[in-house]
């Protein structure tokens, strides 16, 4: 059981030192980006450069990804504050909405059929 709560505080340490370097980077140059997603895209790019192991970050990952809905809470309690709002521009936001979904879908429609045809002209042997 010591090792099992060492090897999650390990985890933990590793998720969190990303996400202090993102915030870090974000503060030190400014840019618009939210730390917590440089941090993200720097813990990707450490485990793609094989740098962080997976084993190292796993476990507290799959945690997170299991109660992802417990961190929208606040989110939707939030939106209780803003109901005058909602009734008022529902038409708006419902719009956008679906106008986004549908966008969202066909660029990723149109890059997959991109990337199918470029891994099947490179798998073929020459």
């Amino acid at each position: 059981m010591r090792n099992f709560a060492a090897m999650l505080i390990i985890q933990c340490a590793v998720i969190f030192t990303f996400l202090a370097l993102g915030e870090t980077l974000a503060w030190l140059t400014g840019i618009p980006v939210p730390g917590s997603i440089i941090g993200m895209l720097l813990l990707t790019a450490a485990l793609q450069l094989r740098i962080i192991r997976l084993r190292h970050v796993s476990g507290v990952a799959d945690f997170l990804v299991k109660n992802l809905g417990f961190f929208f809470i606040p989110a939707g309690v939030a939106l209780v504050d803003h109901f005058d709002l909602l009734r008022r521009e529902w038409l708006p936001i419902v719009g956008a909405a679906v106008i986004s979904t549908i966008i969202v879908l066909g660029v990723t429609g149109q890059l997959h059929q991109i990337a199918r045809k470029y891994l099947s002209r490179h798998d073929q042997p020459s």
